[in-house]
């Protein structure tokens, strides 16, 4: 008897997290956000999809600037880590179509087209693992049928962050009413009256943007609804069809024509219109972690309502959250607000005006300023770094290279470096020469000479690094060798 499709898992970690600066930014988004139970996002979504009966494989699209970060997270969930990861590597992002494309065509080339697909975004919170299981074993069986299924979530008040999901005619029922629906149509998020209006009417869902489907279905709606989109795609796709690698990158110059639109707007709206989509009501607990509000509600209130994580004093302060990241935070005399404390920046916000601070990130973006990009801690394949201070001609940086890990081959134009090794030793490449200079020893790179750092031993290499010149941004830089796929 031939074995049943497989259920693949695809989870979607992408995106800047705007609303959640700024902690998440575009090279730390806010899948890698610690909770304040301490785990990531990223490592709670991949645990709850290997939870499933009979997963064992997990596909990833992420950005090609994430990869590193998103592997050394799985390496790091212990006996939860996925043994059977592949990646699909965008150079950029062009929202959920294209990367669920993507993820279809290379699921049906390894796996034909009745495998079974779960899309996942990479920033939910689901803690009823088991009820979570029950919707997905429900929504399995309707993709068998050759439906496009999504996961509609019972409101639990009038929301307006969230989509939409009209239930039509039930589909099927459990002991507590139906199970299933048919999709009558996909909602926009509302205004505040259409969402009490929706609440009041009892036939609708939030739309949780979880999917599930046979990558053949999906393609095939993509062929119907959305086939300029799947043909710009094709060219991007022949590696995905043409290799057994577990890693793919797609090409820059193949992908930057792709438009950015959301898999609902490109298929499931018009798919709902035609009849093919069905939605699994989800018992279970979720929870979209998209803004500080919803970060907030984690943690518990004490009484006079204030939240928070890390160090914090709080002395007639009432509902106001406060995040405090390196240093300790008092508040006096306030209320409804919400802290956000960094190392590099500080947000300070009336808890009304949260959906607001994609605002701040625009405005950091149009100046140029690189606090809506990166944190002062910026992780890279080799390990980290972070700027400890700056100023007109100089920066000072703290680097750690974890064990077997290097830089590329490389030289800077416009600064030199000067370094100060402070913990392990460093096997340093300097113009012909290679080296090894051990703890309290230094070098002097001049501008315009190839250079290398590299950690042969088995603990952390620390480093203090001093750059000096006219320019001190991280794109001036040219790579010659690199073992992390980085040299042009």
């Amino acid at each position: 008897m031939p074995a049943a499709p497989p259920l693949i898992p695809v989870i979607l970690s992408g995106g800047a997290g705007t609303r959640l600066w700024p902690l998440s930014r575009e090279m730390a988004p806010k899948a890698f956000m610690r909770l304040p139970d301490g785990e990531t996002l990223l490592a709670k979504t991949a645990a709850r999809a290997l939870s499933l009966p009979g997963v064992d494989e997990l596909v990833t699209v992420t950005d090609r600037e994430l990869y590193f970060h998103t592997k050394d997270l799985y390496s790091g969930m212990g006996d939860r880590r996925p043994r059977n990861a592949s990646f699909i590597l965008e150079p950029f992002g062009r929202s959920t179509a294209a990367a669920v494309a993507l993820a279809a065509m290379g699921v049906e080339a390894r796996h034909g087209g009745d495998a079974i697909m779960l899309v996942l975004p990479s920033d939910h919170l689901i803690a009823d693992g088991t009820a979570f299981a029950t919707a997905v074993a429900r929504a399995v069986a309707l993709a068998r049928e050759g439906s496009l299924v999504t996961f509609g979530i019972e409101p639990t008040g009038a929301e307006t962050r969230f989509g939409y999901l009209e239930c039509g005619d039930p589909l099927d029922y459990s002991n507590d009413g139906p199970a299933a629906f048919r999709a009558e149509r996909f909602v926009e998020k509302p205004d505040e009256d259409s969402a009490y209006e929706y609440l009041a009417t009892e036939n609708y869902l939030w739309n949780s943007g979880m999917f599930c489907f046979t990558a053949s279905a999906i393609l095939g709606a993509f062929e119907r609804h959305a086939p300029k989109l799947l043909s710009a795609l094709q060219p991007c796709a022949g590696s995905l069809r043409s290799s057994d690698a577990s890693t793919l990158e797609i090409d820059p110059d193949l992908f930057a024509p792709i438009p950015a639109i959301s898999l609902d707007y490109a298929v499931m709206e018009p798919a709902a219109a035609a009849g093919d989509v069905a939605i699994v009501r989800g018992k279970f607990d979720w929870t979209d972690v998209g803004s500080w509000e919803a970060v907030a509600e984690l943690a518990p209130p004490d009484a006079d309502g204030n939240r928070g994580q890390g160090e914090r004093v709080t002395i007639a302060t009432r509902d106001t959250f406060v995040h405090a990241g390196d240093r300790i935070v008092a508040t006096l005399g306030v209320e409804n607000l919400a802290i956000i404390d960094t190392p590099d920046a500080l947000l300070v916000a009336h808890r009304d005006s949260l959906q607001r601070v994609r605002e701040v990130v625009a405005a950091l973006k149009a100046r140029g300023h690189d606090a809506y990009r990166e944190p002062r801690t910026v992780v890279r394949p080799w390990g980290a770094f972070t700027i400890l201070h700056g100023g007109p001609g100089f920066k000072v940086k703290r680097i750690e290279i974890k064990p077997g890990a290097a830089m590329s081959l490389q030289l800077h134009r416009k600064r030199s470096e000067h370094w100060v090794v402070v913990a392990g030793t460093a096997h340093v490449t300097h113009g012909d020469r290679q080296y090894a200079v051990e703890t309290h020893g230094f070098v002097t790179v001049p501008a315009g000479e190839k250079h290398r750092l590299e950690n042969r031993g088995d603990a952390l290499v620390v480093i203090v690094e001093v750059q000096c010149g006219d320019y001190l941004g991280e794109d001036d830089i040219v790579r010659f060798e690199d073992r992390y796929g980085r040299a042009k």
